[in-house]
């Protein structure tokens, strides 16, 4: 394992949770608490680590795209589509992981990532 990559990829789900519930938080005011967790846990022969947060979430037909290049949700000029893309790739091709996304618009989008000890 490449710590300095898997933290990248980490560092990268961190900041798109912060922009989602910053977002949200726009829209909906005070009464709006942002949350972000990151959570890990051993399963079997690896570890699963989940980086969950309350922001607008995405429409399902969304999901099976945003591990494409360049895609992005976010509004021209602020995204550009790389970032889950690469990470992506440094989870499943450098590291033998998998990398999945649930979501339910309007409430929390949720990136598992799995990885083998």
């Amino acid at each position: 394992m490449v710590p300095q990559d898997v933290g990248r990829v980490i560092l990268n789900l961190i900041n798109n949770a912060f922009y989602a519930v910053k977002e949200r938080q726009k829209a909906e005011g005070a009464g709006y608490e942002p949350r972000v967790t990151v959570s890990t846990k051993k399963i079997g022969v690896g570890i699963s680590i989940k980086v969950t947060g309350n922001g607008n979430g995405m429409p399902e037909n969304l999901v099976d795209k945003i591990f494409q290049p360049f895609f992005t949700t976010k509004p021209s000029g602020q995204g550009t589509g790389l970032g889950l893309s690469l990470s992506y790739d440094i989870i499943t091709k450098a590291h033998g992981g998998s990398m999945k996304a649930t979501t339910k618009e309007g409430e929390y989008a949720e990136f598992i990532i799995q990885l083998p000890v």
